[in-house]
Order: C-alpha cells, then sequence, then structure tokens
C-alpha cells in the first residue's frame, strides 16, 4: 500500500471517530467561520457547531471583550437571518454594538432573567428549538452535569451553544466543545489612519475536545476575523507607499 493510501486510509479513521464521539459536522454545518489560522485548533479544522462553547472572564474588561469576539462569532452563524436567543440576569449589553460585527439586534431574543440559577435551565429549553442559529447564556458557574445536559440538547437540535462564565470560582471539567479566554489588546489603526481602530484580542483556547489549545492574536477587521499580523502587515505597506509616493 502507497504512503498516501495509508495517509488517507487514517485520515477517515479520524473523521469516523470524530463521527462516533459525536464531534462529527452536519454537511450545512462545515461553511468556515472565517478565523484563519485559528480553526484549524479544532477537529478537521472546522469551527464546532452544533456544540457548547464555554467562555470565562475574571474581570469587567474580560467580559466585554468577550461579548464582542462571540458577536463577531454570532454574525457568521446569523448571517442568513438567523436568530439568537441571548439569557442573563445582567444588563450590561448595548444592543446596537453587536451591529458592528454583523449581527442585527432585532434578530436577537433577549431573556431576562430574575435568578441566576434559572439562566441554564432556560437555555436547555431554548436549545432545544432547532429553529434558532444560537443560545448565550451568561452566569458564574457551570459544572460537569450542566454541561452535559446542554451538550446533549445540541446533539438533538444542531443548534449553536455559548456559555460564558463571569468570575468562576471554579473551572472544573465540563462536556464542552472549547474553552475559550478573551482578553483585550490595544486597537489596530485602519491603514495607519488615526481614530479608534479595529477591535482586537488576545484569544486563548484553554481546551479543545479532540483539538489542540492554542493562542492567537485576532482582530475585527472591515467586517472579517483577520490575524493581528496581517492588519500590522498591510498598514505597514501602506505607509511605505505613502512615504514613497510623498518622496516622488
Amino acid at each position: 500500500m502507497l504512503i498516501t493510501e495509508k495517509q488517507s486510509l487514517i485520515g477517515q479513521l479520524k473523521k469516523d471517530l470524530l463521527l462516533w464521539q459525536g464531534v462529527g459536522q452536519k454537511s450545512t454545518d462545515t461553511l468556515p467561520m472565517g478565523l484563519g489560522p485559528l480553526e484549524e485548533a479544532f477537529p478537521n479544522g472546522i469551527f464546532p457547531r452544533g456544540a457548547i462553547h464555554e467562555f470565562v472572564s475574571f474581570d469587567r474588561i474580560g467580559g466585554a471583550v468577550s461579548c464582542g469576539f462571540i458577536a463577531g462569532l454570532l454574525g457568521k452563524l446569523m448571517r442568513n437571518g438567523g436568530i439568537c436567543i441571548w439569557i442573563s440576569c445582567f444588563h450590561t449589553l448595548f444592543p446596537t454594538a453587536v451591529k458592528s460585527f454583523g449581527v442585527e439586534p432585532e434578530n436577537i431574543i433577549f431573556v431576562r432573567m430574575v435568578r441566576e440559577k434559572d439562566v441554564l435551565w432556560a437555555m436547555e429549553e431554548a436549545l432545544k428549538c432547532g429553529g434558532v442559529a444560537a443560545v448565550l447564556a451568561e452566569t458564574h458557574q457551570l459544572d460537569f452535569v450542566q454541561s452535559r445536559r446542554l451538550q446533549l440538547a445540541v446533539e438533538k437540535s444542531g443548534v449553536t451553544g455559548f456559555i460564558l462564565q463571569h468570575n468562576p470560582k471554579l473551572l472544573g471539567a465540563t462536556a464542552c466543545a472549547a474553552r475559550w479566554k478573551i482578553s483585550s489588546m490595544p486597537s489596530q489603526l485602519e491603514d495607519g489612519l488615526p481614530g479608534i481602530g479595529y477591535p482586537s484580542w488576545d484569544v486563548e483556547l484553554l481546551k479543545v475536545r479532540n483539538g489542540n489549545p492554542g493562542r492567537w492574536q485576532m482582530t475585527w477587521a472591515a467586517g472579517d476575523f483577520e490575524p493581528v499580523a496581517k492588519v500590522r502587515s498591510v498598514a505597514e505597506e501602506w505607509r511605505k507607499s505613502y512615504a514613497n509616493q510623498g518622496m516622488a
């Protein structure tokens, strides 16, 4: 047997194993999320949809930048007019702000719970609705049993779930497909021009089921995710071109 045939067989076996473990993607869910090299960290190089993604933050800034990054992901999931259900006990999100990440605020159903212990129950019920694109819940704690119930729900409906844990007291094992930690970075200026610039994040995948944890620097430029290095390279080329024109 040729080496290429062996490699092909091994690759197919890996895909079969992922399917048997419930990690496989439906044919309609294999479109890339535009995360570039970050996306290669996931099984088969595809962002897991129909799974639960856990985000952790330890201060107000971490919570805010996590919401921004998640909004970018929601923009991809909702690009065909999909609906998102956002469940929380807090009142911290400015709905209009998510529009800059490609999300129409009127396509988000905000559910405000009085008691935090009801947030994950509401999320589980929302995840059972196959007609929504995503469900996001904000809470302070998530345990394995709760995460397993949520994962079972998305395996039936195919809905993608996001949990944002604010100041968790203990980070134990969960059944989530990935655990993310998003930190703020200085914004990247557009082509070297003055101003606020593009929002940027230091993205850590702390855990990835059947994948490879890692760390990346990402920015939201011109309505899409881009590696920070690429944006800096474009800005540097623009500055050099401008300088050369001035010398001509």
